[in-house]
């Protein structure tokens, strides 16, 4: 077994999708930065490692019984025990992870650049390990509320924090299936279709809404996401965290 010693980590709670777990370089100074005194690293095949970075699925038995208890989280003084956590690589990218006593990889991060470098030297010479799991869960489906990469990939976490705001504010929009309040939107959207919108049914209204602000990110984007969620008190306030985040640029570590 190979490990890592004193690794900062910056977990990411519930996050499903790899795309979402930041690299270090859009790491903020709010973030709760954690220590991990002691993490074992795995070699894994990069069809395990896809499942595990882009999904919240049980991880395989023999993973999680080679990785217990041998993980160990610090804390000024302190040095505690994680049931199971563990540094995972394909030989292209890296993730750590940690369950929190469940079986499926709750909390992901990504690792400061120089014990990324570290990573691929220790396992520069070995062979990925193979662990047992489902393979027919490692075609991943996507929806409105997890898009798929290709409409995310370019954006900065400032971007596809606010962009998955406005897909939960366009859902509830949905949710509703209000026609008028639909056109309205589009409307605002697309001003020049109006003398269209008038003669669209529900579904065509939709589908025109979602077509076009699925792409991308932009002013408009983000105009439109100010004024649909005005008077949601949970949406505004995850509107006011993206507000002039400051990073962390720190070259310390």
């Amino acid at each position: 077994m190979m490990y890592l010693h004193d690794v900062w980590v910056n977990w990411f709670e519930g996050e499903e999708n790899g795309y979402s777990v930041c690299y270090f370089h859009e790491w903020r100074k709010e973030d709760g930065i954690e220590l991990l005194d002691q993490v074992p690293l795995l070699y894994i095949t990069q069809a395990l490692y896809n499942y595990i970075e882009n999904d919240m699925h049980d991880l395989p038995k023999g993973l999680l019984d080679s990785i217990y208890k041998r993980a160990y989280v610090r804390k000024g003084q302190e040095r505690t025990m994680l049931d199971y956590a563990c540094v995972v690589t394909d030989g292209n990218d890296i993730v750590a992870i940690d369950t929190i006593g469940y079986q499926i990889p709750i909390r992901k991060s990504r690792l400061i650049p120089r014990q990324e470098h570290l990573v691929f030297d220790m396992v520069r010479n070995t062979k990925p390990q193979s662990f047992k799991f489902n393979e027919n869960l490692v075609e991943k489906e996507y929806h409105m509320l997890s898009m798929t990469p290709e409409l995310i990939f370019g954006l900065t976490r400032r971007e596809r924090q606010l962009k998955q705001l406005l897909m939960m504010a366009l859902d509830q929009l949905r949710t509703t299936n209000n026609l008028e309040e639909l056109r309205y939107w589009l409307t605002e959207w697309d001003p020049k279709q109006y003398p269209f919108i008038r003669y669209m049914d529900e579904e065509m209204v939709w589908n025109a809404l979602l077509e076009g602000v699925r792409q991308g990110w932009s002013n408009a984007h983000e105009d439109l996401c100010a004024k649909l969620i005005k008077g949601q008190a949970f949406l505004e306030q995850m509107w006011e965290l993206e507000q002039n985040p400051e990073q962390n640029t720190s070259k310390q570590k």
